[in-house]
């Protein structure tokens, strides 16, 4: 809670960058219910699309991976589960499932922060309850060595922080002391700092992030996952972390590099939600759209199993569909043979479905 109690005892100048942001995002808000007026069904397909990418790839940010050829089944269906990863992947679909579901129930509340940890955790012992030790963020070198990175807060002094943090959050959306923008990014940050849980603090965060903008008013969350965003881009997510809990603890860090990641990942949430809904023509063709979507995105060389991962749930053999398509109309070309075959985009890919 040192952020926003940074912010609770000085007036802010809030970096200009920080307001082209707020502004951009403030417009895109105001776009969006004529985006969400669009058909049912194109939302639909975007929901699930983005339900299953948020699953994964939150978890995989942790280092919790699954076969790419279950996922559709783990997020989807209810099929029996085989490991721990697979059970973790759907207890964050659970999570995402409750938020959409019950935004309007669920506050920002100690009660809250511990459910989304419960039901993301699943049957471990310490599902729902704070950290019983010290957890200090260690930072390990492939020569072995380590280093503390980061010192969080105590076991023993956990709740107080988390109890504080809820009450700043409050009082900041009553008093205006920021942005409402910039306040969730200032929680969000201050949270993290204080890693309140033995595992699982950073998609608990997601989590609060995702449910915090539908409280704004801000859902494209629902339809682009914002937590395949901040995979791509985790080395500037864990660098601006990095920068912005240095001083933490005395009240002397700069928040701005953090907030701004934040407010840029949003950002970059509209407006991919914008050219998706753009690009979706009808129910029959939004996969399709969504496959065309990622292969344009590959600035080089990519394999089926690149755009497997980046459409996850659509099948394999859709994917050969469109590539073969394309293929035909010498937009992209195969340079190999097999299903690690490389395959590159050739010249003018203007051409739409």
């Amino acid at each position: 809670m040192m952020t926003l109690r940074q912010f609770s005892n000085k007036p802010e100048t809030v970096p200009a960058i920080t307001s082209w942001y707020l502004s951009d995002l403030g417009e895109a808000r105001g776009r969006q219910e004529l985006f969400t007026q669009q058909s049912p069904q194109k939302l639909n397909v975007l929901k699930e699309h983005a339900l299953i990418e948020s699953a994964v790839s939150s978890n995989r940010i942790e280092g919790v991976n699954v076969e790419q050829s279950r996922v559709r089944a783990i997020v989807l269906g209810k099929s029996h589960l085989r490991d721990r990863d697979e059970e973790e992947v759907r207890g964050y679909r659970n999570v995402l499932k409750l938020i959409h579901e019950q935004t309007a129930k669920l506050s920002i509340s100690e009660e809250t922060i511990l459910k989304l940890h419960r039901l993301a955790k699943g049957d471990i012992w310490d599902a729902g309850k704070y950290k019983e030790n010290e957890s200090d963020i260690i930072e390990k070198y492939p020569n072995g060595s380590s280093r503390v990175r980061f010192r969080t807060v105590s076991p023993h002094r956990t709740s107080a922080f988390i109890t504080e943090l809820i009450d700043f959050w409050n009082r900041c959306l009553r008093e205006r002391w920021v942005h409402p923008l910039v306040a969730m990014a200032a929680f969000n940050l201050d949270f993290l700092c204080i890693h309140p849980f033995r595992d699982g603090n950073g998609r608990v965060s997601r989590l609060l992030l995702l449910l915090q903008c539908y409280h704004l008013g801000y859902e494209a969350g629902k339809y682009v996952s914002i937590e395949r965003i901040i995979e791509e881009s985790k080395d500037r997510y864990y660098e601006t972390l990095e920068q912005s809990s240095a001083g933490w603890h005395k009240e002397e860090h700069d928040p701005w590099p953090y907030i701004n990641y934040v407010l840029y990942t949003l950002k970059t949430t509209y407006k991919e939600f914008e050219e998706r809904i753009g690009q979706l023509r009808s129910p029959k063709g939004a996969k399709t759209e969504l496959i065309r979507a990622a292969i344009d995105s590959f600035s080089g060389e990519f394999t089926l199993s690149d755009l497997e991962r980046t459409c996850p749930g659509v099948s394999r053999d859709m994917i050969r569909r469109v590539l073969r398509y394309r293929q035909g109309l010498k937009e992209v070309e195969c340079l190999g043979r097999g299903p690690g075959a490389l395959w590159r985009k050739r010249g003018n890919t203007a051409k739409r479905w």
